[in-house]
């Protein structure tokens, strides 16, 4: 368990390292360059000249690549030009709206996906199957932005229930509770459909198996045998299905943050982007490449305490 861990934490590190280096490179090759971003176009030569060997960016790429991450293992990413602020500042500020806004969306995924794919694979086949796949298909198959345009429209437009925006989120308790409703509905019900449709699928399977009809020929009641049996073994694809679509969740939470201006890295990378602030962008990267790499680390664990039966080496 402890070489397995050890193992898995190598090769993240690894892979922050190959997307560090990869991101690193393509900020640095885009038109105009960092000093451009800073300056504007109009810059003449001398400035341009001045402020690239201020800060060291007429250097062989490499090097600075070097520099940076040596930098950002002692806990400095750089500084936002834009926003006049250490980015190791922002993040610190901005990430954790993130990981409740992400992490109150999978919970409640998880949470409504287990008993709907419990429900569909049960009653396979049947009238109330076919309207819940209409419906989760239908959620599905919209982008985030659209379910979104949705959500402001019914709860904002129509009935003005919530506010369109999240932009009063962190005033106080109440605006955060409600300007935190329509983003993580948003970001919810995307997934809701992806994940039920797998646990569906499972449900089905493990139906088949020979274990269940060996239960109930013991004369274990369905109740026990859908609890103790079909449902501990239907999680599983449903746990390592979390760790893989990690990353889209998190893709998926920029797009929700910059329609309705959740002040959370999601933004602050939209924001960094059209300001071309490629401190805030590199760092804003690397943090979520982090955080996807230790969610599906998490996944892994989650899915050996499920099932006692695996064990890694």
């Amino acid at each position: 368990m402890t070489r397995y861990i050890v193992q898995r934490l190598l090769q993240s590190i690894l892979v922050m390292l190959l997307v560090s280096i990869l991101v690193f490179t393509l900020l640095h090759l885009l038109p105009g360059g960092l000093v451009r971003a800073q300056l504007g176009p109009k810059a003449s030569p001398h400035a341009v000249a001045q402020l690239a060997a201020q800060e060291g960016l007429n250097r062989p790429l490499p090097v600075q690549y070097g520099i940076w991450l040596w930098q950002a293992l002692h806990g400095n990413l750089g500084f936002s030009y834009k926003l006049n602020s250490p980015v190791s500042t922002l993040l610190a500020e901005y990430f954790p709206r993130d990981l409740l806004m992400v992490g109150i969306a999978l919970f409640l995924a998880i949470a409504l996906s287990i008993p709907l794919g419990l429900i569909q694979g049960i009653r396979r086949n049947r009238d109330i199957d076919y309207g819940l796949s209409f419906l989760l298909l239908a959620l599905y198959s919209m982008p985030s932005f659209l379910l979104g345009v949705i959500g402001i429209i019914l709860f904002n437009i129509e009935f003005n229930l919530l506010p369109p925006t999240a932009i009063h989120f962190g005033v106080n308790f109440g605006d955060s509770v409600s300007a935190l409703v329509l983003p993580t509905g948003t970001l919810m019900l995307g997934n809701v459909a992806y994940f039920s449709r797998y646990m569906r699928s499972a449900v089905i399977d493990n139906l088949l198996e020979d274990y269940v009809r060996t239960a109930r020929s013991k004369g274990a009641g369905w109740g026990r045998v859908l609890s103790r049996h079909v449902l501990r073994n239907s999680m599983l694809p449903t746990v390592s299905l979390i760790g893989i679509s990690f990353p889209y969740v998190i893709s998926g939470s920029l797009i929700v943050e910059a329609l309705f201006d959740f002040p959370g890295t999601g933004l602050l990378f939209w924001n960094g982007a059209q300001d071309r602030d490629y401190p805030v962008l590199l760092g804003v990267i690397l943090l979520i490449s982090t955080a996807v790499v230790v969610g599906n680390l998490v996944a892994d664990l989650l899915y050996m305490v499920l099932d006692p039966r695996i064990r890694y080496a």
